[in-house]
């Protein structure tokens, strides 16, 4: 095990000193280590959370330290996980004692024995995640780096610390994990590590989708999310858990005729939408955008490849896809559909169409148009510059279109101006069909720009609807 420089800077938060305090008065072998001390070397800024390995008991440090602080803050026990944690000013620290780890096939839950730091750094993930600075007083500040985790940092690697065979199958998250690294980073992963992903694919099926989820969002939410949704194309990781996306993979040609690869579109748009909006639903948006191509595809003699109400079936999928990975089936998941589903209607209305498609438009998107017109800019791709200065020039007009409609006709937020207690009233009804007949037909007017959006021409308009049903005024 290799020592280097002293790393006493990292160490400036003052919580450091009470955990030195505490660990030498147990007499206990103390070490940050992981995520802490990578950001750290990263210099990824402010830690907000610290991970402390000590060579004994962590629930009986973290309860040493907790009386040693000022504050005296509550220590949270996780008795089965051998873990404590505590919250001290602005940083969460997580107190465990080192521990070797043995796992049964069909889990990713390892049987967990008392260790030494070896064992402990053995067990991480990757090489950059094992590094450990020593809290102890006697070598404070000290880096353990047995695995060379400084030189994969700096030649921007991902690599596991033991066989990769072994540290994926033991836990098939960490294969998420590395990719997620790889992803926020912009590091590489080393060869033989990213051949042991794609051997080790299918073991991610017995990881938990809320687990799986939880990687792809921070994938989602990285910089540039393409490298990661690469990466596991390219691993068969993505084929275990999003199908659909894969499915979107290859150009078919007929007739001479081909189609744009609509998988490396969707990394782009992905991609394009990540430098507009940190809105992870969004985000979503873009990544199924295009799932209803697959299923719809067909080639037509004198048209060629169409993909006809790709956006109706795109937006019923999305909530197979996000049943399937227990996502919430809530808002989230229906402004997902709602995006999908209206993706290609804004570029209709750029052309020379009249105020009636964009009331419906805004009708229709309500609060969430302005994401929508985000997302259809973002599903830009073409490589042709002038194209490009024309199409988004276009959602210029629209976004203008909209702007100019919703001030006059205030559509976004519809409400009709006739409620159906004001026809019940009028016509003396009690609840029946005719009252959602007139309802329809006065949303249906206003939309179409045949009255106004106001009380007093509604009104005429319904006593004009209910004549022509046979209704008699009260």
């Amino acid at each position: 095990m290799m020592m280097n420089k002293n790393y006493t800077n990292a160490l400036e938060h003052s919580v450091f000193q009470y955990i030195t305090k505490a660990a030498d008065e147990l007499q206990l072998e103390t070490y940050v280590i992981g995520g802490f001390v990578r950001d750290y070397i990263l210099q990824r800024g402010k830690a907000k959370d610290v991970d402390v390995v000590c060579v004994g008991n962590g629930i009986e440090l973290a309860k040493k330290v907790a009386s040693l602080l000022p504050n005296n803050p509550n220590v949270q026990v996780f008795k089965t996980y051998g873990t404590a944690m505590l919250l001290y000013k602005d940083i969460e620290v997580e107190f465990v004692g080192a521990r070797k780890e043995s796992y049964n096939e069909n889990s990713r839950n390892p049987i967990v024995e008392i260790g030494t730091l070896q064992d402990d750094q053995n067990r991480r993930d990757f090489t950059i995640n094992a590094l450990a600075i020593s809290l102890n007083k006697k070598n404070y500040g000290k880096l353990l780096d047995p695995f060379n985790g400084i030189e994969d940092l700096n030649n921007k690697i991902i690599r596991t610390p033991l066989n990769p065979d072994i540290t994926f199958s033991d836990d098939p998250l960490r294969m998420m994990r590395g990719v997620r690294f790889a992803t926020q980073l912009q590091f590489k992963i080393e060869s033989k590590t990213l051949t042991s992903i794609k051997k080790n694919a299918k073991r991610l099926e017995i990881i938990t989708k809320e687990r799986i989820v939880t990687e792809l969002n921070k994938i989602l939410l990285s910089p540039k999310p393409s490298i990661g949704l690469q990466l596991l194309f390219q691993t068969n990781l993505l084929q275990q858990f999003l199908p659909e996306l894969t499915n979107l993979h290859g150009v078919e040609v007929k007739n001479g005729q081909g189609h744009k690869d609509n998988f490396y579109h969707t990394l782009e748009v992905v991609d394009n939408i990540a430098t507009m909006t940190d809105k992870l639903y969004l985000r979503w948006t873009a990544l199924l955008h295009d799932i209803g191509k697959a299923p719809t595809k067909r080639f037509e003699k004198g048209t060629g490849w169409t993909f006809h109400a790709h956006e109706f079936i795109g937006s019923k999928m999305v909530y197979k896809i996000f049943k399937r990975l227990k996502m919430p089936l809530n808002d989230k998941m229906k402004y997902v559909q709602k995006l999908v589903l209206l993706s290609s209607r804004p570029i209709v209305i750029a052309t020379e169409v009249g105020d009636s498609a964009v009331r419906r438009l805004v009708f229709d998107a309500g609060n969430d148009i302005d994401d929508l017109i985000t997302h259809c800019e973002a599903d830009i791709t073409t490589k042709n510059p002038e194209k490009k200065k024309r199409y988004l020039n276009n959602f210029k007009i629209v976004r203008k279109k909209i702007k100019e409609v919703e001030a006059r006709d205030q559509i976004r937020n519809f409400q009709p101006p006739i409620t159906g207690e004001i026809i019940m009233e009028t016509y003396n009804l009690k609840p029946c069909r005719e009252i959602g007949t007139i309802k329809e037909a006065i949303k249906e007017a206003i939309l179409d720009g045949e009255i106004a959006n106001n009380y007093d021409e509604a009104f005429q308009f319904m006593l004009k609807k209910a004549a022509k049903l046979g209704l008699q005024k009260q």
